[in-house]
């Protein structure tokens, strides 16, 4: 009986779906952007670093008294 149930369910599904009107006259706009050079000479320096995280790696690894090994 939940076989049935199941099966009729999904095949309702299925026909509703198929039975959607779906419109194919889509008109889409186009829009027309200009390239603007820029003439500005801006002279930044820039950091590269060798790692991606080395400042958040060197912040890390800060060391304190009591990582220190003792000798007992």
């Amino acid at each position: 009986m939940k076989t049935i149930f199941t099966l009729l369910f999904v095949l309702t599904i299925g026909v509703t779906a198929q039975a959607q009107d779906t419109k194919s006259d889509i008109k889409v706009e186009t829009v027309e952007m200009t390239i603007v050079a820029s003439t500005a000479n801006e002279n930044s320096v820039a950091r590269l670093y060798k790692f991606k995280n080395s400042k958040i790696k060197k912040a890390l690894s800060f060391t304190t008294k009591r990582n220190k090994a003792k000798l007992a």
